[in-house]
């Protein structure tokens, strides 16, 4: 009990951590279902959205400014796909893998262009930035928030997966991409929804990040989007339950670690705790087990 009290903090913290990578790793599991690519630009996204927020709230009030911030990040999303995958859609996946990695120089030399490489300060967005005492430990009201929206996204992507025509689309593609093609299924409008809806989650992702961490860079995106693709993996990459979970998991881990005093291998551990998973379930928690066709 008193572990559990004077831990509590960083046990919040990790929690709220965990949902911010669960919002961005959804997206390199989606379009690794889809494609059986990674989206290396994804974190830059996420980064791109937290500085396209901080120019808007300059020249307009939050209200308007946030939603236009989504929007702007949903279609920087689909202009990654268009630019560095649609145009390679029959060429070789080392191909497709160099251009996306490209795409994330791109951006992140656009930041850098745009900032100057100055550290650019996150907004402070009204009630969701106030602090709250839970069980005697302060924090703030976003950490509440974040692992119950996004368990509310999560039930809305799996309900638009399983009962909607383009749902059924994509289950179709990740499942077999040249018969889904052959039976009629729109390709590219399948593709460039899947990177539209994980855009969409990167920046509700991006706005609940930056709400506790407010300093943004153009590299600021690197981390985050490197331990929410490891939590792809650590879940089962190509499954939307095993990303959360395994989001989860490494922001809890990772503040508790920080919590005893060993920050200095808070991002360490989390590799770590990859490969030992790795090396008992190569395919991770919920990934399924690959079979060979004879």
């Amino acid at each position: 009990m008193d572990f559990l009290r004077s831990n509590l903090p960083y046990i919040l913290a990790g929690i709220s951590t965990g949902g911010q990578y669960a919002l961005i790793a959804i997206g390199y599991t989606m379009v690794y279902g889809i494609l059986r690519l990674i989206n290396f630009a994804h974190g830059d996204v996420f980064m791109a959205s937290g500085l396209i927020l901080i120019y808007a709230n300059t020249v307009m009030p939050l209200y308007i400014s946030i939603p236009l911030t989504i929007i702007a990040t949903v279609l920087l999303g689909f202009a990654v796909e268009r630019v560095a995958y649609k145009p390679l859609r029959t060429a070789p996946r080392m191909s497709i893998m160099i251009s996306a990695i490209g795409m994330s120089y791109l951006i992140q030399n656009l930041a850098l262009y745009v900032t100057g490489g100055l550290t650019k300060y996150y907004p402070s967005i009204p009630w969701i930035g106030d602090s709250i005492n839970i069980m005697g430990a302060m924090t703030k009201r976003v950490t509440v928030i974040t692992p119950l929206l996004t368990i509310a996204l999560v039930v809305a992507l799996v309900l638009l997966i399983k009962h909607t025509k383009i749902g059924m689309a994509m289950r179709a593609v990740s499942r077999d991409f040249e018969t889904a093609q052959l039976m009629g299924v729109k390709l590219d409008a399948v593709i460039s929804t899947t990177f539209i809806i994980g855009s969409f989650l990167a920046a509700i992702g991006s706005i609940l990040f930056f709400s506790n961490y407010t300093g943004v860079t153009p590299t600021v995106g690197a981390m985050p989007g490197l331990k929410a693709f490891v939590a792809a993996v650590f879940g089962g990459i190509g499954s939307i339950p095993g990303a959360v979970i395994g989001a989860f998991i490494i922001g809890i881990c990772e503040n508790i670690i920080k919590g005893l005093g060993w920050t200095t291998f808070s991002d360490a551990f989390t590799f770590v705790l990859l490969i030992i998973v790795l090396m008992f379930m190569p395919t991770g928690i919920f990934g399924e087990k690959a079979t060979d066709k004879v």
